[in-house]
């Protein structure tokens, strides 16, 4: 595996000049942190809607089921041993 810290120290080299000119006091997100955000809004949104479309199909009603009724009927029942 070859060493890293050449690459990593040349690309400090390179970059530290870089975060020199950002004036602390201006950091913004900006234009592209928006974008993000707004996308991210609207894939929650998106992912909402299609959950809560999802979740009206389904029959919350449990239907008994027929197997259960004949065979609990059949069995005697076993008293409680405590």
């Amino acid at each position: 595996m070859p060493d890293m810290s050449a690459s990593v120290s040349l690309a400090m080299t390179h970059l530290a000049p870089l975060a020199k000119e950002v004036d602390e006091n201006k950091v913004t997100p900006g234009i592209l942190g928006f974008i993000v955000f707004a996308v991210m809004a609207l894939a929650v949104w998106g992912l909402m809607k299609s959950m809560s479309r999802q979740l009206r199909k389904v029959d919350f009603k449990e239907t008994p089921d027929p197997g259960a009724e004949t065979a609990s009927e059949t069995a005697p029942a076993k008293p409680a041993q405590g």
